[in-house]
């Protein structure tokens, strides 16, 4: 994927200081009126057009590919002319208020109750949060990673239940891979740099250090890269980049996986024949048990919108416990209302159950600036080049801490 280098990122945050501090010195004295413009990311805009259609607010709705957010906010920071509302990957929060790109809300919110933090669990509301404690994002969705797995594979290879340790992972995979040719015992997206972050977190470890900076060079990660080598190793994952996760899982080729509950609706709507053949468990567990990742979605508000009353009022709408209850029905993203998160029918089903209890010792990911780009790629490239091309683990490791040591959350 493109991401916005570091010197991108400096030319638009004093862009957006110096749009900003024109908006903030001159307001409006009255609001203007019309359709507010919404980017929201991925393929999710006619589900939004369809969550927003009784809130009485004209909107224009954008889908923006979450690979190309990153040169969409550094053109419309840059020139000043942006949506009046848009959807905020966790990973890109700080990246976003770094920028400028964000409207401060302190002040504004006191007029929208359906906003406050009281609404939203600790964890949930401590991401409206980005830098130097201002609130510049109100929670949407959110969004954990649980194991799936096939049972009724797992159980016709003697596997009575789903592995609780990566320990029993790797063990079980093994079996599973050893099913013939072409069949695997998990699946490792070569994209997703929060999994080895995860191990790291279960394994009673983390990647920032007492002084707020970033540093992979601890035992617990050393711990999550021998999980992570070691299934590559055995032969238990698939090798080709353009693996679909979905596809893999219903056919049985890769009947485990870790992901997010998008995946369960995703099997749910396109294979109905496998009800009660598979699962969600909790993440598999390491010394310091099982740790998931929160991640999910923030709406924030464009730093110069002219309609900034009109944009608090569809924030309010969309976080109604009624409406993020909807939209866990349309898009399978989880609420992030803690109305919304107890909700006796969403965790009616078992499976759901197992993701909002996940959600009770998930973690965000550091809130360091251009965490995907900075981070995120270097992580995936070395892990990837250490396991896919066979380069020297060391070598591949040390680059990698050495890349991202300056790096900071302060």
């Amino acid at each position: 994927m493109k991401r916005t280098t570091q010197a991108a990122l400096a030319v638009v945050a004093a862009a957006a200081m110096t749009l900003g501090m024109s908006a903030c010195s001159t307001p409006a004295a009255t609001e203007a009126s019309g359709p507010l413009t919404v980017w929201v990311m991925g393929d999710s805009g006619a589900n939004f057009e369809k969550l927003v259609a009784g809130s009485g607010i004209q909107v224009d709705v954008v889908a923006i590919p979450w690979d190309s957010i990153d040169e969409k906010l550094t053109t419309a920071v840059a020139s000043g002319s942006g949506p009046d509302i848009l959807e905020i990957g966790l990973s890109k929060l700080r990246t976003f208020a770094d920028a400028g790109a964000l409207l401060p809300l302190d002040g504004l919110l006191a007029d929208y109750p359906g906003l406050a933090t009281a609404n939203f669990p600790a964890g949930v509301a401590g991401t409206a949060t980005a830098v130097g404690g201002k609130i510049v994002s109100v929670p949407w969705t959110s969004d954990t990673r649980v194991l799936f797995t096939r049972t009724d594979i797992l159980a016709a290879n003697g596997i009575d239940s789903p592995p609780a340790t990566w320990e029993e992972v790797r063990a079980d995979a093994k079996i599973l891979a050893a099913r013939g040719d072409g069949q695997y015992g998990y699946y490792i997206p070569q994209w997703d740099a929060p999994l080895p972050i995860e191990m790291t977190w279960s394994n009673g470890g983390d990647v920032i250090d007492s002084k707020g900076n970033v540093n992979f060079d601890n035992a617990a990660f050393q711990s999550a890269v021998d999980t992570y080598t070691s299934l590559y190793a055995d032969g238990s994952v698939p090798t080709n980049s353009d693996f679909d996760q979905q596809a893999g899982f219903i056919s049985g080729v890769a009947p485990m996986l870790v992901s997010g509950p998008y995946l369960g609706k995703g099997v749910t709507d396109a294979a109905p024949e496998l009800d009660g053949k598979w699962q969600a468990s909790p993440l598999p567990s390491g010394d310091g048990g099982s740790v998931s990742l929160f991640a999910g979605s923030n709406l924030g508000v464009w730093f110069n919108t002219d309609q900034p009353k009109q944009s608090l009022k569809l924030l309010e709408y969309v976080d109604q416990p009624a409406q993020q209850l909807a939209w866990y029905g349309l898009t399978g993203q989880l609420p992030t209302t803690s109305a919304a998160l107890v909700d006796s029918t969403l965790n009616s089903d078992p499976n759901v159950k197992v993701y909002t209890d996940q959600l009770a010792t998930a973690k965000v990911l550091p809130l360091v600036s251009n965490w995907d780009g900075a981070v995120g790629t270097a992580l995936l490239d070395a892990l990837n080049s250490i396991v896919l091309t066979g380069a020297d683990r060391k070598t591949a490791l040390d680059g990698f801490f050495q890349a991202t040591k300056t790096l900071t959350i302060n």
